[in-house]
């Protein structure tokens, strides 16, 4: 089989179609130490922005209620899911059972000193660690990254560089979120905040959970086109 760079059939798909953020576009080929994120939404959104699974369209999820926004940049990592595998991971690093993936891809909160007006773009990120979050019994990491090459933020290796002040932002965002003032009852909690190995792990992991839910996809529509 050629290289999907040369195929062909894949220069044409590229030129007619615009590629699914999810499924279409690839993690990148230094992943996990660097990896092609799609931003769904920016710190200045008072909408919180989701990509549609099925035709990849972004689209609006929900009004934001109250005052919290949140203070990164936030999308997904293309062609990850969260399954069984980061399920098994959360499991063994907080020695619970019964968690399981929460069946989407995977998140991702990428620091830049830049502003960027709006969602929908891919960009280039250098994860240094993440959140073990779950939420209402399910594993819902969020891994924390730097614009590659940012002025402020690209020198930072891992999650030990980032001042305990932003990690309390990024924390108090996740865990107030979803909260409806006067309702005591927290439906996420961040079990721990892990640095760069550990967010590896998780990254590697959520793309061998998408090659179990998915295949791969290239090389079945390749396979096709060519009958």
């Amino acid at each position: 089989m050629q290289n999907e760079k040369t195929d062909p059939i894949w220069q044409l798909l590229g030129l007619l179609f615009k590629a699914h953020p999810w499924h279409g576009v690839q993690i990148g080929a230094n992943s996990p130490e660097q990896i092609t994120t799609y931003i769904e939404i920016v710190p200045t959104d008072t909408v919180k922005y989701e990509i549609d699974k099925h035709s990849g369209i972004l689209t609006v999820d929900r009004p934001q209620k109250f005052s919290n926004i949140c203070p990164t940049l936030y999308g997904l990592v293309p062609q990850t899911f969260c399954a069984e595998k980061v399920a098994e991971f959360c499991c063994e690093k907080t020695g619970r059972t019964g968690i399981k993936g929460d069946q989407d891809p995977l998140d991702i909160c990428v620091l830049t000193e830049k502003t960027i007006s709006h969602g929908d773009i891919l960009l280039q990120a250098v994860p240094i660690g993440g959140m073990r979050m779950i939420d209402d019994g399910e594993a819902d990491d969020k891994i924390i990254a730097v614009l590659k090459d940012d002025g402020v933020y690209g020198k930072w290796n891992d999650i030990s560089d980032c001042p305990n002040s932003l990690i309390e932002r990024l924390k108090h965002y996740f865990l107030t979120y979803k909260d409806i003032p006067g309702n005591k009852k927290r439906n996420c909690e961040i079990a721990a905040v892990y640095g760069v190995e550990e967010a590896h792990e998780v990254i590697r992991r959520s793309q061998e959970d998408y090659r179990v839910r998915f295949g791969d996809l290239e090389s079945m529509l390749t396979a096709a086109l060519r009958g």
